[in-house]
């Protein structure tokens, strides 16, 4: 628990009260109690750049996987008749080569974009906090095991591991999910194993171990919350990393393939209108990807300021 200074009100702030931003108002001042959650809340939603990416970031899940009944046409509904239009009042993004509309396309790619980036950074972080977890709490032979797997993957090259992914199990999302996973817990684990070692040695250990708790649990318990600023800051930047990652993939064409998109597809597919009447096809998923990046890096910077206790406004 954390506390905060009030001057003749016990009780918690008043409406009017004018309250700085670490919630002291005057020396010599009656103590509130807030716990961490209480001031994480209270700093995270004054960080306006995060909030700005929430929103953004929120808006753009909402559009995309409420496709189905927001986007004006049904997926791939084409037209060969029509010429190719640019953005207008009927067609908010135009249409493409096939007569599709555009705005309807950029949606349902983004599921494919979105969840897999959300997919990666939520397996990664999960896989490389354990492993992390589990090498910083044992140490010796298991620190010493678990790091040089560690080490082992990080001198893997990410490409021979994706070309062994795809020939294995085809160029889907799924594949990209389980390489990117692959390739990025490694940093979290490390991480995530240098926090442990720095408090495995505390009271809070000391006591969790006396109270006969086991090992796993004072992990999950115990160490693993007193990590979630670290975990939550590294899962935007594995989401961030894994979004660019796929969008990469299939812009080369190693990576989603039609009949399915997604952002780095729409891309590739109209990569040779760059600089024609037709560029808005290479705009819209351009755009799409560059505020998704945005945003999930303004909220892991606000998830980051939220979580240190010293930040400033």
């Amino acid at each position: 628990m954390s506390t905060e200074v009030r001057a003749g009100n016990p009780t918690g702030p008043e409406p009017g009260d004018d309250v700085d931003d670490d919630g002291a108002l005057a020396v010599g001042a009656e103590a509130v109690a807030r716990s961490q959650w209480q001031l994480f809340r209270r700093r995270f939603l004054r960080h306006k750049l995060a909030m700005t990416g929430l929103v953004i970031l929120a808006t753009m899940f909402v559009l995309c996987f409420g496709a189905r009944w927001i986007a004006p046409y049904p997926k791939n509904n084409q037209d060969l008749l029509s010429d190719p239009v640019g953005p207008g009042r009927d067609h908010l993004f135009g249409q493409d080569e096939l007569g599709r509309d555009y705005f309807t396309e950029v949606l349902y790619a983004g599921q494919i974009s979105l969840k897999i980036g959300l997919a990666v950074a939520v397996l990664s972080t999960a896989l490389g906090a354990t492993l992390g977890s589990v090498a910083g709490y044992f140490g010796r032979a298991y620190d010493l095991i678990l790091m040089r797997i560690t080490d082992m993957f990080l001198l893997v090259p990410g490409v021979a591991l994706l070309a062994v992914a795809f020939r294995k199990f085809g160029q889907s999302d799924l594949a990209i999910i389980v390489v990117l996973t692959g390739i990025g817990w490694m940093l979290v684990a490390r991480v995530v194993r240098g926090q442990v070692l720095s408090l495995r040695d505390r009271e809070i250990v000391d006591a969790a171990k006396v109270a006969g708790a086991s090992p796993f649990r004072i992990i999950f318990r115990h160490l693993i919350p007193n990590m979630v600023g670290p975990i939550a800051v590294n899962a935007t930047l594995s989401m961030v990393g894994a979004i660019l990652a796929e969008s990469t993939l299939s812009f080369l064409g190693f990576g989603i393939q039609p009949p399915d998109t997604s952002w780095g597809n729409l891309l590739a597919q109209n990569r040779g209108y760059l600089g024609l009447s037709k560029a808005y096809l290479l705009y819209f998923p351009s755009i799409a990807i560059v505020l998704a990046v945005l945003a999930i890096s303004f909220v892991g910077d606000g998830l980051r300021d939220a979580f240190d206790p010293e930040s400033q406004r």
